[in-house]
């Protein structure tokens, strides 16, 4: 499900680049049977006396918590078993924390996901729908409004990117996560990549934050000249901290973003999976949503963020096009491989 203007680089990107060349049957009528029970009167999957649900790190444990734990309680009631929360200090630790089975599911990234997808045996069931009923989000460059590069910066045509290409060797920059799609994976491709640029080697000063909690903050408190951030990150620090949401100017919005995967084990029994679908599929309490900044959620599946793995192929292909230590042949049988990728997700 590729956004227009994600359809339109792909497309272009595909035509510059030929030449370059354990239990089952558990839905049940809840008004009748306890969540956990299945339609004979058994419980599903008892070895599961509880879930683990994974939270990736988009901001500290200590602002993450009171968001997430009225969900996982209902959640809990409606399973009819504890459903415990795990923070993560990093998006990786819920990738692999998943992949070694010490979580049944998680709320991801769209980047992080397709991570979690390929290596921790990951399944996307539901995707998250913001409150104006929006299945989409943006990556943001941030910088102070302080900042003497704010002037330099045409801000209603949102060409920040441009300056801070231009600019870069006199800037200290911040990324968000190596894992996050918004923090790193969106304007690594279209802020760098697509114009020939490595972010590792450009900037005067570059560091990862962690979080986009830590980025937004960076930038208030002038510890950086610009970072990653989102529009839904941006709105919840207007909440949390509306002194340092004040600080802050956008210099450049992306195309718009797949909203959040929530994903389950593969290998969750088949009893489980449905009691999990019905329950996020139907959920609308609005005082539990709200400070998530949800409206609810949606069916979904894996193939819903094969725009992000497009995204990262695309910027793969670019960096080897711009490999100035890869010989034609090898560079050649580099993007040979890659289009191959990009063409296996059609």
């Amino acid at each position: 499900m590729l956004t227009k203007p994600m359809k339109r680089w792909t497309s272009l990107l595909t035509v510059a680049l030929i030449g370059t060349s354990v239990l089952a049957g558990c839905s049940q009528d809840s008004a009748s049977q306890p969540a956990d029970e299945t339609a004979a009167g058994e419980t599903c999957a008892p070895e599961l006396t509880a879930l683990d649900f994974g939270i990736i790190s988009t901001e500290s444990q200590a602002n993450l918590k009171p968001l997430w734990e009225p969900f996982l309680e209902a959640m809990a009631a409606e399973l009819g078993r504890p459903v415990n929360g795990f923070y993560a200090t990093d998006y990786a630790g819920v990738i692999e924390a998943m992949g070694a089975g010490k979580l049944q599911l998680a709320w991801y990234g769209g980047k992080s996901y397709i991570e979690a997808a390929e290596r921790s045996n990951a399944e996307a069931f539901a995707q998250t729908v913001a409150e104006d009923g929006s299945k989409g989000y943006y990556a943001h460059l941030i910088s102070n409004k302080e900042n003497p590069i704010v002037q330099e910066i045409d801000l209603a045509q949102g060409n920040g990117d441009e300056y801070v290409v231009e600019n870069s060797q006199d800037l200290t920059f911040a990324f968000n996560d190596p894992n996050s799609t918004s923090g790193f994976l969106v304007p690594t491709y279209y802020v760098f990549a697509q114009k020939g640029v490595n972010p590792n080697t450009a900037f005067k000063q570059l560091l990862f934050a962690g979080s986009h909690e830590a980025t937004a903050q960076a930038v208030a408190n002038n510890q950086v000249d610009v970072a990653t951030n989102n529009n839904e990150s941006m709105a919840r620090l207007q909440e949390s901290d509306p002194a340092a949401f004040e600080r802050v100017q956008i210099i450049w919005t992306s195309p718009e973003i797949p909203s959040d995967p929530i994903a389950y084990r593969k290998d969750l029994p088949d009893c489980m999976k449905e009691q999990l679908q019905d329950f996020f599929y139907t959920y609308q309490d609005e005082a539990v949503l709200a400070p998530l900044q949800w409206d609810g959620f949606v069916p979904a599946d894996d193939a819903t963020w094969n725009t992000i793995r497009e995204l990262e192929i695309a910027k793969d292909i670019l960096e080897v096009q711009n490999d100035a230590n890869l010989n034609a042949e090898a560079k050649q049988q580099k993007l040979d491989e890659l289009n191959q990728k990009l063409e296996a997700l059609k």
